[in-house]
């Protein structure tokens, strides 16, 4: 005799061996015993949950007339009877099931409604059952739909999909939807269990466990997977068996994961990540366990009862729960998941398993993370470790001595040497020096960059007494010892001197020349020069117009240049070299100019803007955040 597999073997012949599904056992055996039966019903749900078996027991309670055939409708059907015997062995004529995935077209809908004006032949009702029926064609949709919502009382429609999104609205609205819910794990691990019973087939706990979860709530695969893993152990399913034959990354890699990024240790973890390496496992399955231990460690935090304490890991879970805030659970929780998405963007699986720990490792909180820079902080003893922590002012100087302090041009915007600095640091380490214990201050508030401004006015102004920070100082977040040294030939080759900009001091000619220019449509190096020419004086030479024009920048005194303006004012230009000092350049800058500090000095005399900096003292006007609203110069 072949063999059955496990799946069709032990498929429910009744609702009461369904599992999972209650809801739609308790709907249907109500609608059974008060006799209110809909005309369509629709199943819908993932792979594997129960579709077609619903289905077939709902056909036979339709036409089950029990073991002495006198009976009628029922909520249970026999089993025994000939109704029920032919439609669990597909025989039975009156229930037909039609595969849309293969049948999809108008031709063969309309065949299999032709039929359904012929009554019955041997049961009570004709069952129509239309298997993955989104992927029947819109004609064949349309062509269903009368005979759909008003159907003869001896025919039932029973259709399923695993996409109802795809389902036209006018087919949902004529349907009883039923929506079959993946199985739980605890569920599925259950019916192993008994299945692996009946069938003497010896099996360790965790086998089952690991089987459970990789089925992702289709009992159908977890059956499947059950036949897989007795022919991988020859009639036996272990625990290792199992984890080797799913790719599955055993559970004490990842809890010294978790173990390493509690600790704070990058060595640790890259060791981790070498060894899952040379074992071969899955870099996708040590994300998805881990997140599934972050999630379970989670849980131990915010409902500690729940957890299952016949579970052999639940004193594992509870002891790692310990170790790491519930904030910063979440957060590696979700690292873990978008890595997973991340991995086949990386140069290899394992470079994106690495990197996705170390991005959980650099956003320890401040305290508890070692710094990149500084390697022999993560050797370092603890005690050691919270020595420096507590020193009240920021290093201004490494241990060794330096023969020159290069560095002053650079830290000099860090102020690490003045004594203005000396008063205002205490505050600043005492902030980043919290973790004296775990649970003080919440993950977000130690990961949040520090703020320039912290307790008083007094050391408002102190901060700012000589003026707000360069624009090459470090941002405010970062320590003194975190600033690059940079030494001043670098320094000056990254800041190129700008030469200065001309006062402008208007003349008559000046006005002059900007209205003969404004006058024209002059662009590119033409208007260009123009713009930037200075004029001299104005006559007439022979009855021509006449320039003397002061041009600074050499290329734009090119006698080419020159002629075209010549052509469009159609006069006569001298040009010299020399700085100009009424150009209309000069002109528009120095009215921007005027407009920006009359806007600033609206704004800081607004009613609102004074209350607001009455009312908060550390409060100011941010430079260049007032916009002034251009208006074109004057005729």
């Amino acid at each position: 005799m072949s063999y059955q597999v496990l799946a069709r073997k032990y498929r429910p012949q009744s609702f009461e061996q369904l599992v999972g599904q209650e809801h739609v056992v308790k709907a249907l055996a109500n609608a059974l015993t008060q006799g209110r039966l809909h005309h369509a019903y629709l199943f819908t749900g993932t792979r594997g949950v129960g579709k077609t078996t619903v289905s077939r027991i709902l056909a036979k309670s339709l036409n089950c007339t029990g073991p002495d055939g006198s009976g009628g409708i029922t909520a249970q059907p026999c089993g025994v009877c000939a109704a029920c015997r032919d439609i669990d062995s597909g025989r039975f004529v009156d229930y037909v099931e039609l595969d849309a995935a293969s049948n999809r077209g108008v031709e063969e809908i309309s065949q299999l409604l032709d039929q359904a004006v012929y009554k019955p032949v041997v049961g009570r009702f004709k069952v129509y059952m239309i298997d993955e029926v989104h992927m029947l064609s819109n004609t064949a949709f349309n062509a269903m739909l009368k005979t759909l919502e008003e159907p003869p009382d001896y025919l039932k429609f029973v259709l399923a999909t695993t996409d109802p999104q795809k389902v036209p609205v006018t087919v949902l609205s004529r349907c009883l939807q039923f929506n079959l819910r993946p199985m739980a794990a605890a569920d599925v691990q259950m019916h192993l269990g008994n299945v692996l019973g009946a069938e003497s087939v010896p099996a360790e706990p965790g086998a089952l466990r690991l089987l459970s979860r990789a089925a992702r709530g289709s009992m159908r695969d977890a059956l499947s997977l059950t036949d897989q893993a007795i022919a991988f152990g020859a009639g036996s399913l272990t625990e290792a068996g199992v984890r080797q034959m799913l790719g599955s990354v055993d559970r004490g890699h990842v809890v010294a994961i978790v173990d390493a990024l509690a600790a704070a240790s990058g060595e640790a973890v890259v060791a981790q990540a070498d060894a899952l390496r040379g074992a071969g496992l899955s870099a996708a399955g040590t994300l998805e366990d881990l997140a599934t231990l972050f999630q379970q460690m989670a849980l131990a935090q915010a409902a500690p009862a729940a957890l299952d304490d016949a579970d052999a890991e639940t004193a594992e879970i509870r002891r790692l729960a310990a170790l790491l805030p519930a904030d910063e659970v979440q957060l590696m929780y979700s690292m873990a998941l978008h890595g997973r998405a991340e991995l086949h963007l990386a140069p290899d699986e394992y470079a994106g398993l690495l990197m996705v720990l170390l991005r959980m490792l650099a956003f320890r909180p401040a305290g508890t993370q070692p710094k990149p820079m500084k390697a022999a902080a993560l050797v370092r003893p603890p005690a050691v470790a919270k020595a420096v922590v507590a020193v009240p002012l920021p290093k201004v100087a490494p241990p060794a001595p330096v023969a020159a302090p290069a560095v002053a041009p650079v830290e000099a915007p860090v102020e690490v040497a003045t004594p203005k600095a000396a008063v205002a640091a205490p505050a600043v380490v005492s902030r980043r020096a919290a973790p004296a214990e775990p649970g003080t201050a919440s993950f977000s508030d130690r990961l949040r960059p520090r703020p320039v401004e912290h307790a008083s006015a007094d050391d408002e102004d102190m901060a700012f007494a000589d003026g707000p920070p360069p624009d090459d100082a470090p941002p405010p977040w970062m320590d003194a010892d975190d600033v690059p040294a940079v030494s001043p030939g670098a320094a000056a080759a990254r800041e190129p001197e700008v030469p200065r900009r001309a006062a402008l001091r208007e003349t008559p000619e000046g006005a002059e020349w900007a209205e003969r220019i404004a006058a024209l449509n002059l662009v590119g190096m033409t208007g260009e020069l123009a713009r930037q020419a200075q004029a001299l004086s104005r006559r007439t030479v022979d009855g021509r117009e006449a320039w003397t024009l002061r041009v600074e920048r050499e290329s734009l005194r090119a006698p080419a240049l020159v002629a075209k303006l010549e052509a469009a004012l159609d006069a006569r230009l001298d040009i010299e070299a020399g700085i100009a000092e009424d150009s209309i350049a000069l002109r528009a800058i120095a009215r921007a100019e005027a407009q920006q500090r009359a806007a600033e000095e609206l704004a800081a005399q607004h009613p609102m803007t004074r209350t607001l900096l009455s009312q908060f003292p550390s409060a100011r006007i941010l430079p260049g955040s007032v916009q002034p609203v251009l208006t074109p110069p004057s005729p």
